[in-house]
């Protein structure tokens, strides 16, 4: 498919957008949106409002040509003259005249506030804080599609790629056995040396020789020896469970198990490996997300952060000319392997405002609906009156991730994982334990929290 017929910029009026959030992303999009056609992002929002003005600088545009506004009749009068304008709140960005937000702080309570407010301001929203999405992304999508406008996540980040594979697959009449993404982190084995490097540490690991190949009738026993003996590596994060969520809600794709399989395994190996257990595979279940943690040598083409897809092959025949094409299929030829191998980031994004904009479509799809929770469970004994918050890696200190069937908030019910930041224990919590509503106190003024109440009274009442 070409989408520049539909998403090109023909002769109508540019696409104005606004970001909010300044760091990695935001920077990425600033820099690939400059050289978009019928695309403007001169308007950025940022507590930090040097570092906003930073990242115009570093991106070429002229020190004269930036403004530091702190009221919107000065940054529309900076807009008129052509300037990039850095604003230091987004209240009083919506005030300014833009088609679309990049919502990218990575603060869930923040983001959920600012998407709210973009929607009613009439403003195409573009999530790139998967925290909040998490929560309360299905009420977001409903809240702008009843306002005549977009809220969609952002390609250049796992979620909307891989809901974009799924759909790609589902059209070709392609049965989905497993869609999921490399970690962040790809397991590096140097059989020269004998070591394993990965999240920054090399150790020494010459037994994974003998586990370099697996046999495809046991190749989850050959990756859960590969797991054993990496134990002290992180094999999963929250962003990765995270993520998968969002995808879950989009797709209508569950999780296998509740904190995923996340095997460590060659990219070659997924069509085996993501299939039946009868046949060497991980799965009790068909139509599912994972994650894997990539397994290569030095040379190898690096997988972290990609997305994939095994998919049924229409027949035994068709499967096998795959496998003569150079894709990786199973044992059987049953199942086949596609995928895209990396992300690009913000500068991806355009492609979610093009389509928002130009084609009124998220590209999550038109059925976006709380199906799985991403929920909580004490990774320790957690005190009465400790409080939560996202540390290192997206994650909450002594909370471990789960995916869980969505259901409505209730006193006894899973909390969602997210819904604990700035949150307080009320009680002791055991380890190992879910923790629930009830065992928590959530500030009255959340917003978070408040969309999802009301997100459950839209689809659980």
């Amino acid at each position: 498919m070409n989408p520049e017929g539909f998403l090109g910029a023909g002769d109508g009026a540019p696409i104005r957008a606004g970001l909010v959030g300044v760091g990695e992303f935001g920077r990425s999009f600033l820099s690939q949106a400059r050289l978009v056609p019928g695309l403007e992002a001169r308007v950025a929002c940022d507590r930090d409002v040097e570092r906003a003005a930073a990242a115009f600088g570093a991106i070429g545009v002229d020190a004269a040509d930036i403004a530091i506004c702190e009221s919107a009749k000065a940054a529309l009068a900076a807009m008129d003259a052509g300037r990039a304008v850095v604003v230091p709140a987004a209240d009083l960005m919506l005030e300014l005249p833009i088609d679309i937000v990049l919502e990218a702080t990575g603060q869930p309570e923040e983001a959920a506030r600012i998407a709210e407010a973009a929607i009613g301001h009439g403003k195409h929203v573009v999530m790139v804080t998967k925290e909040a999405e998490s929560v309360a992304g299905p009420l977001l999508a409903d809240k702008a599609r009843r306002a005549g406008v977009v809220y969609t996540p952002v390609d250049g980040d796992q979620p909307s790629l891989l809901i974009g594979l799924v759909a790609w697959a589902r059209l070709l009449g392609l049965e989905i056995v497993a869609a999921g993404k490399a970690s962040e982190y790809d397991f590096v084995h140097d059989p020269a040396a004998g070591t394993l490097s990965a999240q920054g540490r090399t150790v020494d690991a010459a037994e994974l020789a003998g586990l370099w190949h697996g046999e495809p009738a046991r190749l989850a026993g050959t990756v859960a020896e590969r797991a054993g003996l990496l134990s002290d590596f992180a094999h999963r994060t929250v962003p990765d469970l995270c993520e998968m969520t969002i995808v879950c809600n989009a797709t209508g794709l569950k999780p296998d198990v509740p904190a995923l399989h996340a095997p460590i395994a060659r990219t070659l190996e997924l069509p085996d490996l993501f299939g039946p257990s009868g046949e060497g595979g991980l799965l009790e279940a068909t139509g599912v997300v994972d994650i894997f943690n990539c397994f290569r040598r030095p040379d190898e083409l690096s997988f972290a952060g990609g997305v994939f897809a095994v998919v049924g092959t229409p027949d035994g025949e068709t499967g096998g000319l795959f496998g003569q094409k150079g894709i990786p299929v199973s044992a059987y030829r049953t199942r086949v392997l596609i995928h895209n191998p990396v992300h690009l980031l913000g500068a991806e994004a355009p492609m979610s405002i093009l389509s928002a904009c130009r084609a009124g479509r998220s590209t999550a799809g038109s059925d976006i609906r709380p199906r799985i929770d991403l929920t909580a469970v004490a990774e320790r004994d957690i005190r009465a009156g400790t409080p939560f918050a996202i540390g290192h890696r997206h994650a909450i200190g002594g909370a471990a991730p789960a995916m869980t069937p969505a259901r409505p908030l209730g006193d006894g019910d899973p909390l969602p994982y997210y819904l604990l930041a700035g949150a307080s224990a009320r009680v002791d919590i055991a380890a190992g334990a879910p923790i629930t509503a009830a065992m928590v106190d959530i500030p009255a003024d959340s917003t978070l929290a408040r969309l999802r109440r009301e997100q459950d009274a839209l689809f659980f009442s």
